[in-house]
């Protein structure tokens, strides 16, 4: 392999949206960094299949659950 192409690979915390942390390898920031993340993983409909819901904080839903309420949606 090539010397000085590959980043640094170094351990990071990573705090949820809930509180709780844990370690892990990264290539992101530097060594003992703290990456916080903004959505919680463990409760996204993206990566839990659709079994938990956001909050419709736009609106969006009631407005299309009212426009369309006599079609059965």
């Amino acid at each position: 392999m090539k010397k000085d192409i590959h980043p640094d690979y170094h351990v990071v915390t990573v705090k949820m949206t809930d509180g709780t942390t844990f370690q892990t390898r990264t290539v992101w920031g530097k060594e003992g960094d703290t990456l916080t993340l903004d959505i919680d993983p463990t409760v996204h409909p993206a990566w839990t299949g659709g079994s938990s819901r956001l909050m419709d904080t736009g609106g969006r839903v009631s407005r299309f659950k009212k426009k369309y309420e006599g079609l059965g949606f």
